[in-house]
This record gives structure tokens, sequence and C-alpha cells, in this order.
């Protein structure tokens, strides 16, 4: 409990810096809606007539004139891009960071294992993912509520779960990252949750490349599916899991042999 605390204590400052700048951006374009919405009637249109951008982020497939529709083209892509970079920034250093900050000898010579130390970075980590998404849903509720919209609970619920999930995966993959690092690996991890986001992107234009939204957990989280079936595709969120688990199992398996400098 006591390195747990530490990982939180150490990691006040991140938490708060994006919590507040994707809340505050979430609240911006909610409250934009009202200005906008006389004048998205006639957008529907022009952007059904973009080709593959239009593909690309899901517009064809929504209403761009209604709420939920606006929200999750607009909002979606923040919390989609700021969630997955906060959840690598988070990852991506934990378990390299004793070895950088020359903390490691400190760290392993008091009575803990070393499953036990990466157990509770993980625990950390959940932690701080969970409570970023907690605040930004309540963020969203308010600020829709403040407009005078009704709140489309059972979408709006089940697109932050959504990125929720997808946010986990990426945590897991780049925690993953971290156990074989000795050295800060932030611009790597940075580049693998906008290379994921692009590998989406891809499949959302071509048919031919539709299976890699197997492959990139901004395929479950795609708010055009999810909105236009009321689900998390099941397929495509069993990958998701199975490729976040092993990435933790991995990344306790190279930590547990490690050679820590």
């Amino acid at each position: 409990m006591t390195l747990i605390k530490h990982e939180l204590k150490q990691a006040v400052i991140p938490f708060l810096v994006w919590t507040g700048s994707i809340g505050f951006l979430l609240a911006v374009c909610i409250f934009l809606f009202p200005e906008m919405k006389g004048q998205m009637s006639g957008m529907d249109a022009v952007f059904s007539s973009m080709g593959s951008f239009t593909e690309a982020f899901g517009m064809d497939r929504l209403n761009f004139s209604t709420f939920i529709g606006f929200y999750t083209v607009e909002c979606g892509n923040i919390l989609g891009l700021g969630g997955a970079f906060y959840a690598a920034l988070c990852a991506s250093g934990i378990l390299s960071k004793e070895e950088k900050d020359k903390t490691a000898e400190f760290l392993l010579t008091h009575p803990i294992s070393r499953k036990k130390a990466v157990t509770d970075k993980l625990i950390s980590l959940l932690i701080l993912i969970t409570a970023m998404n907690l605040v930004i849903f309540t963020i969203s509720i308010v600020s829709i509520l403040a407009i005078g919209e009704a709140v489309p609970f059972k979408d709006l619920a089940l697109l932050h779960l959504a990125y929720f999930l997808m946010q986990l995966e990426i945590a897991a993959i780049c925690f993953c990252f971290s156990s074989f690092m000795r050295r800060n690996s932030t611009g790597a991890a940075l580049g693998i949750a906008a290379l994921l986001y692009f590998t989406n992107l891809i499949a959302n234009m071509s048919e031919k490349a539709s299976f890699l939204k197997y492959i990139t957990p901004f395929g479950y989280c795609d708010g055009a599916d999810i909105i236009a079936h009321g689900s998390i595709d099941p397929g495509r969120l069993a990958a998701g899991a199975l490729i976040g688990a092993a990435a933790i199992l991995a990344a306790y398996g190279v930590y547990m042999k490690k050679d820590i400098q």
C-alpha cells in the first residue's frame, strides 16, 4: 500500500493537468452545441460528400445535427486521443523510471518482492485511469444538463466505457513496453498511441483493412459503430482483452528476470 500511495502522490500534477485539460475541452465542445445546433441540419450533406475523410471519422454513419452525433465526433476525438495519450504517458515510465532515476536499489532492498512492486504499480495505474474517467464523465453530464439538453445516458455510458477500456489496453501495452526499457520511453509510448489511432482511421476508410479493428483498441471504441448498434463489438473487445492480458503477463515475466541496474 505504501508503494501505491507513493506512485499516486508522484502522479498528482500530471493527473490534474491531463484531467483538467480533457474535461475543459469537452465542456467547451458541449457548450458550443447550442450555438451550432441551428447550422447542423445542412452540414450532414456536406460531411457525407467528403469521401474517405467522412468514413475515417464515422461521420457517414452519424446524424451530426443531433447532440449524440455531435458529441460522438467532436468530444469523442478529444476523449479518445487525450485519454490514450494520458494512459500511455502514465504507463510508459512506471517501471523503467526506477533505473532511470537510480531508485531501483532503494526500492528493491526493501522487504518487497519484484512481483509485489509490479502489482502495486499496476494498481496505481488503474486507479489513475479510473479516476480520470469518472471525473470526465461527471463533467460531461453536468455540462449537458447546463445547456438544457436531455442526457442520453445509455449512449453516453457506452461511449465512455469503451474509451475507458481502450485506455486500459493502451496502458497495458505501454506497461509491458516499460518493463523492457531502462530509460524514459514517453516518446515511444505516445507514438504507439498515435499509431493505434491512425490504424483505426485506415480501417474505417478501407474494407480490405477492416481486420485492423481487431488489432487496435480504437476499433471497439469507434463511436459511430457504438451508436449505430447500441453496443460495443464483443469480438473486437475480446481481442483487445487478450492483447491487454498478454501484455501484462509479458511485463511480469520480463521484470521478474530483468537484470536491473
